[in-house]
């Protein structure tokens, strides 16, 4: 949130500093107390969700969400009051998600029911990455997801045949098996066919004649000899990605040897100054006068 800048001195500008940034012990504990206060909200709704918890203590459910609503409410208007632009805030994915914080208990006074999605808070809970100084761990997050987009064509194939496997068998056993064993439809056999392929096996359909429990064999066996191809194929694009993200491309200008590390000077196999737009600074000193004392 760098962007962002403070309406005007003064007042806007220490509330500033205590809401958006977390370098000072207010700002800090202002951040630390909000995630607390987050976390115990979202608690609220998922004990709202137990029925003899709800029908004991419904009432003060009920007014632990609206207090926890008004806080939110009135810390999303302080945060806006502070800001020389809101709307930019408003756009941003902590505003978004700020907003949709507050909505749905909002929104349940004419739509019943949109008061559960509230547990949406839970993600406001991301602002402890600020908190604990974890955002440096953001550039490895980047560098998963380029891996994952460099290896989607290759997970889609393989996606695409397991689905065209799961077909097969499911096809295959809709027409051995009898509608009494569960398969009743080929959408049936499916359901059983993903779930036999992926070795989870649910147990509430199962094959009854032999050629359909050698088919459900087959399934588990294949499902354990594929499961390794994407996490290859996804392990392969992190590995490409950690070397890109370490090492250089370009030669030595001494040797040719490429695959240097990006912050190495000097070669590491024959000892060449790799920064041809700069000159050596080792060559500099070795060519500089010495004075003669003797």
């Amino acid at each position: 949130m760098s962007h962002l800048k403070p309406a005007s001195e003064g007042l806007r500008t220490r509330i500033f500093q205590i809401i958006f940034e977390s370098d000072t012990p207010s700002a800090k504990a202002f951040d630390i107390a909000l995630i607390a206060v987050i976390l115990c909200s979202v608690l609220v709704v998922m004990l709202e969700s137990v029925v003899p918890l709800r029908e004991r203590h419904g009432s003060l459910f009920y007014w632990l969400e609206w207090s926890f609503t008004l806080l939110f409410t009135f810390e999303l208007a302080v945060r806006l009051y502070c800001l020389e632009r809101p709307w930019q805030y408003l756009r941003s994915f902590y505003g978004i998600i700020d907003l949709l914080a507050i909505l749905p208990t909002w929104l349940a006074l004419v739509l019943p029911g949109a008061q559960s999605l509230v547990v949406v808070r839970l993600l406001r809970a991301l602002r402890i990455f600020r908190v604990l100084r974890l955002m440096e761990f953001v550039g490895e997050g980047r560098l998963l997801l380029d891996a994952m987009k460099r290896s989607a064509r290759q997970i889609f194939l393989f996606l695409f045949t397991v689905c065209m496997l799961i077909t097969i068998f499911a096809s295959l056993v809709y027409l051995i098996e009898p509608a009494e064993a569960g398969f009743t439809s080929i959408p049936t056999s499916i359901y059983w066919a993903a779930v036999t392929l992926t070795t989870v096996g649910y147990g509430d359909i199962s094959p009854v004649t032999p050629l359909g429990q050698a088919i459900s064999v087959m399934m588990m066996l294949i499902g354990y000899s594929i499961i390794a191809v994407p996490t290859g194929v996804f392990s392969a694009e992190v590995i490409r990605s950690i070397r890109a993200d370490r090492y250089s491309d370009e030669a030595c200008p001494g040797c040719g040897h490429d695959r240097h590390e990006k912050r190495a000077s000097y070669c590491l196999h024959c000892g060449t100054w790799l920064d041809e737009e700069t000159p050596d600074p080792r060559a500099e000193n070795d060519d500089a006068p010495h004075d003669d004392k003797t």
